[in-house]
């Protein structure tokens, strides 16, 4: 899921230094991990070259109450000086301050938080509080704000968040989450009826990559859940997810889903009309090239139907000798003879010759 990741963090970014996504899109094409980093150099350029007018601002609400602090942070201030200050405060005295604001400002705030610092204003902010503010991020369809802060919210401030904020919502956010670590925390929490609604959600709006890349986040067991609710849906709504991946290039995201289906919601997949597209199914086979994902795609392949099942073999039949190894030295590490066997009698005679000399070929066990 290193392409969604990338896009996430590409987002956050652009949010982070007021420009348009388009600008900073060439950083979707970088590991994930990059961007990440890249964007923690911007919060703390930002962020610790602040001006020393901040900090005397801040010096100075330490003079007044928490009350006439909030009256000037609301009118004098504004949200974004008001979050650059907020930032420069002790976490104890900024949510002092925060709990006397309106929260419809507190929300528009939020965005410009030094991200660094949420954590320790969270864990100080009363939970009705946490609870209406998250309420308002919603409503603003502030997706990146909330995937900030979510990972530092309590339980039992989510399990009152969850119910008032609708499934494209948790989807967004999960998408955008900044802490990837809490989000199966969070799916638990959901429960299994919520969890198959915001599938359900992800079919009817057309949110398969935002899904994916929750799937991508959270444990093996809530992954196997999350494959098993979006085979579930009507064939006319699990299509689109094979368009969509196949158009935005996002193989290693749905297959590694694929492979934990079980035999009949395996079928379901392989019978939807996208994957009888030869244009489909001649663009998966480099991607699984790109990413080594035989053993996740070899399955499918078994049970596709004969038409689209030649169609894989004549795209794998064009690799080359290098390729071509490297699939049946996967094959070998994995025992995956009986699954590509058949695939390599669908090719034509060069072809086969190719592979039967294939070193890796020739080391297979008897």
């Amino acid at each position: 899921m290193d392409k969604l990741r990338a896009r996430a963090e590409t987002l956050k970014t652009a949010r982070l230094l007021d420009v348009e996504p388009d600008a900073l899109a060439f950083l979707g094409e970088l590991p994930a991990e990059d961007v990440r980093r890249f964007r923690g150099d911007c919060v703390a350029t930002l962020h610790d070259r602040a001006p020393d007018m901040l900090d005397r601002i801040a010096s100075a609400t330490k003079l007044v109450p928490a009350g006439v602090a909030a009256a000037i942070s609301q009118k004098a201030l504004g949200p974004r000086l008001a979050a650059a200050v907020a930032g420069r405060l002790e976490p104890a005295r900024a949510a002092d301050i925060i709990e006397k604001l309106p929260v419809s400002f507190t929300a528009e705030s939020c965005a410009h938080l030094d991200p660094r610092r949420i954590s320790g204003i969270v864990d100080r902010l009363d939970e009705d509080l946490l609870v209406r503010i998250a309420v308002a991020l919603a409503e603003r369809a502030d997706h990146i704000t909330m995937g900030r802060f979510v990972g530092h919210l309590r339980d039992g401030a989510l399990r009152r968040i969850l119910p008032q904020v609708a499934d494209a919502v948790v989807l967004r956010t999960g998408f955008l989450v900044d802490s990837p670590e809490r989000l199966g925390h969070i799916v638990e929490l959901m429960g299994a009826e919520r969890l198959a609604a915001v599938i359900g959600t992800a079919a009817a709006d057309g949110l398969w990559p935002e899904a994916l890349a929750v799937a991508g986040m959270v444990t093996g067991e809530q992954r196997g859940r999350i494959a098993s609710l979006a085979a579930a849906q009507p064939p006319e709504r699990l299509d689109p997810l094979v368009v969509t991946v196949a158009g935005q290039g996002l193989w290693e995201s749905l297959l590694p889903l694929v492979a934990l289906l079980g035999e009949g919601e395996l079928r379901t997949v392989a019978g939807l009309p996208s994957l009888r597209d030869p244009d489909v199914l001649g663009g998966v086979v480099p991607a699984v090239v790109a990413t080594g994902l035989w053993g996740e795609f070899l399955p499918l392949v078994e049970v596709l139907p004969s038409d689209s099942r030649r169609v894989v073999a004549a795209r794998a039949a064009m690799l080359s000798d290098a390729e071509l190894d490297a699939l049946v030295r996967e094959v070998g590490k994995r025992d995956l003879w009986d699954l590509v066997l058949p695939l390599v009698e669908l090719m034509d005679d060069a072809a086969k010759v190719r592979i039967f000399a294939l070193p890796a070929f020739e080391d297979r066990p008897a």
